[in-house]
């Protein structure tokens, strides 16, 4: 009896600790698009701070790519996949679209990932999804429209909007390969070696794309502008480097692997919440009531698509609101 009282409360302090975990990432998440953007406007592509941010984070990780080196050998398409998808494909999505639309905006396009995954279970695996998850996508997808006010004949820039939406698509491959073999017990793959190798792939596919040299470095000497107030430029850099990626990442994956990607996916809505706040505050990028309604109505369409899914794999071959898990498992199956 008191080992069984012993292991509940050891499980529940787990998960409190990774709901922590997962809300210190969302903080961290939430304050780069508002680091990011005065550098963008100072001049700098948003490619060439993707490619700092990920590539100074990369170097910050070195030491413990080292220490995991074995993870080349046994998970090679696991970090391939979390570099590309996890880190280069994210961040340079998003990055590029918060140069054309708001940050807040941006951030509330990305938290569809939860309503992509589920469309492509129903109509490319086709299989059914719940009546619950079903709802959380309607939700989702009706605010968006309050966001983008597309009764003012979607005032936002097209290609901003798409930019954030390819954002979204890669966000579904962070949560998916971040739970990727966190059933394998002893074997599971380091989180902090994965995300090292993955910030090192990230940084290479990076270089090749941004072309670092083509950069005006000059710019990281100056300042940036957040909402008239100058800051110098390095600093800016420096908290989208080492609190905005290696914080953001580390907690991210390691809860991650002790909640679920569905319950860490339900927290990481608040990263939505905490950039808009934030880039009003710094950057003065206030947004219409309809638009705030809209960006609620999309969180609570995530939270509904994403917590809507069954505790344990069913055995029938239903996907619900958070079908990572049966995505996650299918893959270390095979």
């Amino acid at each position: 009896m008191s080992v069984h009282t012993t292991d509940s409360r050891g499980g529940n302090r787990g998960k409190g600790v990774g709901l922590g975990l997962a809300l210190a990432s969302a903080v961290a998440f939430g304050g780069s698009g508002v680091a990011a953007k005065p550098l963008i406007e100072a001049g700098l592509d948003p490619l060439h701070v993707v490619w700092l941010r990920v590539t100074g984070a990369a170097l910050v990780m070195l030491p413990l790519a080292v220490r995991h080196r074995a993870l080349l050998r046994s998970r090679p398409a696991l970090l391939a996949g979390f570099g590309l998808l996890g880190v280069a494909g994210v961040q340079a999505f998003y990055f590029a679209s918060i140069s054309r639309i708001p940050v807040g905006v941006a951030l509330l396009v990305e938290y569809l990932a939860p309503a992509l995954v589920l469309g492509w279970v129903r109509f490319v695996q086709r299989r059914p999804v719940t009546r619950a998850a079903a709802l959380g996508v309607v939700l989702a997808v009706g605010g968006l429209a309050c966001v983008v006010e597309v009764w003012s004949g979607l005032s936002f820039d097209a290609v901003g909007l798409l930019l954030a939406l390819g954002a979204a698509c890669c966000q579904v491959g962070y949560f998916v390969l971040s739970d990727q073999g966190s059933d394998s017990g002893a074997d599971a793959p380091d989180p902090l070696g994965v995300i090292a190798y993955g910030l090192l792939v990230g940084a290479a596919v990076l270089t090749v794309v941004a072309r670092p040299w083509t950069m005006d470095w000059s710019v990281l000497g100056g300042t940036g502008d957040m909402n008239g107030t100058p800051v110098a430029a390095a600093l800016l850099l420096s908290w989208i480097v080492l609190i905005a990626t290696v914080v953001a990442y580390v907690t991210g994956v390691v809860s991650v692997r002790r909640l679920s990607p569905q319950v860490a996916g339900v927290v990481a809505c608040l990263e939505a919440v905490i950039a808009t706040v934030l880039a009003w505050v710094l950057l003065g990028e206030h947004l219409s009531a309809p638009q705030i309604i809209g960006g609620a109505v999309v969180l609570a369409g995530a939270f509904i698509a994403q917590s809507s899914a069954p505790a344990h794999p069913t055995p029938e071959p239903v996907a619900s609101g958070g079908p990572e898990r049966e995505l996650s498992a299918r893959s270390s199956a095979s």
